[in-house]
């Protein structure tokens, strides 16, 4: 398969699911593929036919964006080297989600969420070690017994009722010994990183030198503004004194390659409930399908955030009424 069918694909499936998907960002570079929400999840998916290709660049700022958008990377792909990934598991790369897309149907359209984990070593399930230690209680067996019964250490039974995790081999052997699931599933939308420990989160790129100029009248005018270098945008900027507060950002010369970014700045923006900015040396429109136009000497002219979200919100406004 192809990876633009697979694109397609994955992005028919979420609509199917409910979700509202942007356009797909055909540029380069470019972290990820879609933006896409159902609710209050938001996700921002990276689509491979072979995942060794999401490398720790990418990996990086898809975890930044994550943070910076209340939202949570994954990515959806088909093999491992020679190795198809398998179905109903979670693996992790560069501190990102990975699973199949019949992972992702399960997940979405059946509500159905993965059960395993792949970890150095092997397969891990979650054990719900409080009610495992209500099962073992209710058969009045000691950690001794049960470590007996497992062939394992009674210090390691102690480790499973406080929490810590198990091969799918003792997944198995605890379900046939209680005759009762004591797994629970991968939260791959809220805490996936409580399963799998990650480096910590990356830092902020260095802004382009040529960006240096919007970033300091940005941060003058009162947001925090969060370099990207993988992005169809260069920043991610919020207002200090307001989490709500977020804005796209791009900048460049209004040429073609600008408008397109433009554009899907609007499309992500739209799902990620986030307004757009692109500021360019002269325009002749003010804004590209709600993406607001701003040239580099009005910039400098506004004076805090609340001046720069009324002109973002009255090109915006201005565009939709026309």
């Amino acid at each position: 398969m192809s990876r633009s069918a697979l694109v397609g694909n994955v992005t028919a499936m979420l609509e199917d699911a409910g979700f509202v998907v942007s356009d797909r960002c055909a540029i380069r570079p470019k972290s990820f593929d879609i933006a896409a929400r159902r609710g209050q999840d938001l996700v921002l998916v990276k689509i491979l036919g072979n995942i060794d290709a999401f490398n720790q660049a990418t990996g990086h700022e898809m975890r930044r964006l994550g943070t910076y958008l209340e939202a949570t990377p994954l990515v959806i792909g088909l093999r491992s080297r020679d190795e198809d990934l398998k179905p109903d598991v979670v693996y992790f790369r560069h501190g990102v989600p990975v699973f199949s897309p019949d992972t992702a149907y399960n997940l979405f359209i059946e509500d159905v969420p993965p059960l395993i984990y792949a970890a150095p070593g092997g397969l891990y399930v979650n054990i719900d070690g409080d009610l495992l230690a209500d099962e073992r209680e209710g058969r009045d067996w000691s950690l001794g017994q049960l470590a007996n019964e497992l062939g394992v250490s009674r210090r390691t039974v102690s480790k499973y009722e406080d929490g810590m995790n198990a091969s799918v081999e003792i997944a198995m052997a605890l379900q046939e010994l209680f005759d009762a699931p004591l797994t629970s599933p991968v939260d791959v939308l809220d805490g996936a990183e409580e399963v799998h420990e990650t480096d910590a989160m990356p830092e902020d790129p260095e802004a382009d030198p040529d960006d240096e100029r919007v970033v300091a009248v940005l941060t003058r005018a009162g947001y925090k503004v969060h370099p990207t270098a993988r992005s169809p945008f260069k920043a991610v900027s919020r207002e200090e004194d307001d989490d709500e507060d977020v804005v796209l950002t791009g900048h460049s010369k209004f040429t073609k390659a600008a408008e397109k970014r433009a554009r899907i700045m609007s499309s992500i923006g739209h799902v990620t409930h986030t307004r757009s900015v692109y500021v360019v040396d002269q325009a002749k429109q003010e804004s590209v399908d709600g993406t607001a136009l701003v040239e580099r000497g009005e910039l400098d002219e506004l004076h805090d955030a609340a001046e720069l979200r009324k002109v973002i919100r009255e090109r915006a406004e201005h565009e939709e009424a026309a």
